[in-house]
C-alpha cells in the first residue's frame, strides 16, 4: 500500500450502524484498515471512539476514499486547515470542491475550528470574513474562497436516538404493517415539545389533505397552534379555496364522495373569486373566503409560502411562479428555528424540503405510498421517519391527540 493516513470518528457508532458503514466503505476503496484504538465506552450514553490506520495503493484513491468517509464522520488526526480556492467565475468552482451533506459541519479556518452557518445538503461552502457558509452552486460570484478537498473538515453525524420521546419507534424502516395511533401519540408528544420549547412546526402539504378530508383536522391544528408554517404548491390552497366555496374538491362532493353535475368547473370558480378579491389574505379580509386551511393561516398568522409548476391553473396570485423565487422563500422559512417539519402527501415538496433541512430537524412523512418516505431517505434525510396510512386519517387521529 503506497499511501496511508490515520483517522478518527466519535460518536454512537455501534448501534446508529455508522461503524459498519465505515468498514463498508473502506472494503469498497479496496482499501485495508488497521484498528489502532477503539473504545466502546462504558455505559449507554457514553459514546464510542475510533482511530484506524488507512491504507490504499495510490495516494489519489486514498483521498477519494477519505472524502468519502467524511460524511460517516471520520476525519484526520492531525489537524490542518481546509484548503481554500478561488471561484473562477459566477456559479462555477473548483473540480475538487466539498459537496456539503445536511450534517452539521466544522471547517478549520486560521487555525480554528468554525461551525458552517445555514447547513443543507448539496451545497458548497465558501470562507467570508473567516466565516464557512452553505452556499447554492448557482449563487457563487467569481473570486469568492472555495472549500475544497477533505482536510480541515468535520462533520457530524446525527446519531439515532435513544427513544428520546419516540422519535426512534420506526428508525427509518417503512411499514404500513403499524397502528397509526401508536405513531400518532409519539408524533403528538414531539409537536406539544416543540410548541413548549419555542420552536416551530412547519408543514408540507398536497391537495390530497383536501381530497381525504382532511382540512377540517389540518384547521384545528392552527388554531391549536401546533403549525407555524405551511408549505405547498398551488394545488392545495386551489382546492382548499374550492371546498370551502363549493364543498367539492375537484369536483367531487367530500360529504357524498360523488361529482357535482358541472363541478369540474368548480376549481376555476375557485380561482377566479380569489382573482377578483386580490388574493387570499384579500379573500379573507373582505370576508369572501370564510373557512379552510389558507383562511386559517391568514386568520392565525401561519407562514406560507405556495410554489408553482408548470402543471398549475390560474394559478392564485399568491403563488410564486418563480423557481428560484420559491425555492428562497421555503429555504427562509424553514431558517427561522423551524423544529420539526411534517410532510403531507407531497412528494416533489417534501423532497424539495428535505434537500433544505439539516440532519437535526425531525421529519415526519405521511403517505399513503411508502415509496415517499423511502425516497426521502434516499436522497439523502435520514431522519425521516416514516407512516404509511391515509393522511386525512392521520390528521383526524392528530388533532383529536393534541385536543
Amino acid at each position: 500500500m503506497a499511501a496511508s493516513d490515520t483517522i478518527e470518528a466519535e460518536g454512537h457508532l455501534i448501534d446508529s450502524g455508522h461503524l459498519s458503514a465505515i468498514f463498508d466503505k473502506i472494503i469498497e476503496f479496496k482499501a485495508q484498515y488497521e484498528i489502532l484504538k477503539f473504545d466502546i465506552g462504558r455505559t449507554n450514553d457514553d459514546p464510542s471512539r475510533i482511530e484506524m490506520r488507512i491504507s490504499a495503493t495510490e495516494a489519489h484513491q486514498l483521498d477519494e476514499l477519505l472524502q468519502a468517509l467524511t460524511t460517516w464522520g471520520c476525519h484526520p488526526i492531525r489537524e490542518r486547515d481546509a484548503l481554500v480556492k478561488p471561484a473562477e467565475k459566477d456559479r462555477c468552482v473548483p473540480d475538487d470542491f466539498y459537496s456539503t451533506t445536511n450534517h452539521r459541519t466544522h471547517v478549520r479556518v486560521g487555525g480554528r475550528w468554525r461551525e458552517v452557518e445555514k447547513q443543507r445538503m448539496d451545497a458548497v461552502i465558501i470562507v467570508n470574513d473567516g466565516r464557512p457558509v452553505c452556499r447554492k452552486l448557482r449563487d457563487v460570484k467569481a473570486g469568492e474562497s472555495i472549500v475544497c478537498g477533505h482536510e480541515g473538515i468535520r462533520v457530524t453525524p446525527e446519531f439515532r436516538e435513544r427513544d428520546r420521546l419516540g422519535f426512534a419507534f420506526m428508525s427509518n424502516d417503512v411499514s404500513s404493517e403499524r397502528r397509526v395511533e401508536g405513531s400518532v401519540a409519539r408524533i403528538a408528544a414531539m409537536m406539544r415539545e416543540a410548541k413548549k420549547s419555542g420552536g416551530r412546526i412547519a408543514v408540507v402539504a398536497g391537495p390530497v389533505v383536501v381530497h381525504t378530508g382532511g382540512v377540517e383536522h389540518f384547521s384545528e391544528l392552527i388554531r391549536g397552534g401546533y403549525v407555524h408554517a405551511v408549505l405547498a404548491g398551488n394545488a392545495l390552497a386551489v382546492h382548499d379555496v374550492e371546498f370551502a366555496l363549493s364543498g367539492t374538491s375537484l369536483g367531487i362532493d367530500l360529504a357524498a364522495g360523488a361529482p357535482v353535475e358541472q363541478g369540474h368547473r368548480n376549481h376555476m370558480a375557485a380561482i377566479n373569486t380569489i382573482n377578483r378579491a386580490g388574493g387570499i389574505r384579500a379573500a379573507v379580509a373582505s370576508g369572501v373566503l370564510t373557512s379552510g386551511v389558507m383562511y386559517e393561516c391568514v386568520q392565525h398568522g401561519v407562514d406560507y409560502v405556495l410554489a408553482g409548476s408548470i402543471r398549475d391553473d390560474g394559478p392564485l396570485p399568491d403563488t410564486v411562479m418563480d423557481l428560484i423565487a420559491a425555492q428562497e422563500r421555503y429555504a427562509e422559512v424553514l431558517s427561522n428555528n423551524v423544529q420539526l417539519v411534517l410532510m403531507l402527501s407531497s412528494m416533489l415538496h417534501s423532497i424539495g424540503v428535505g434537500n433544505m433541512l439539516p440532519s437535526w430537524v425531525r421529519v415526519v412523512c405521511v403517505d399513503i405510498n411508502p415509496a415517499v418516505v423511502t425516497k426521502l431517505s434516499d436522497r439523502g434525510s435520514m431522519q425521516t421517519v416514516g407512516v404509511v396510512t391515509d393522511v386525512g386519517l392521520f390528521l383526524h387521529r392528530l388533532a383529536e391527540a393534541l385536543r
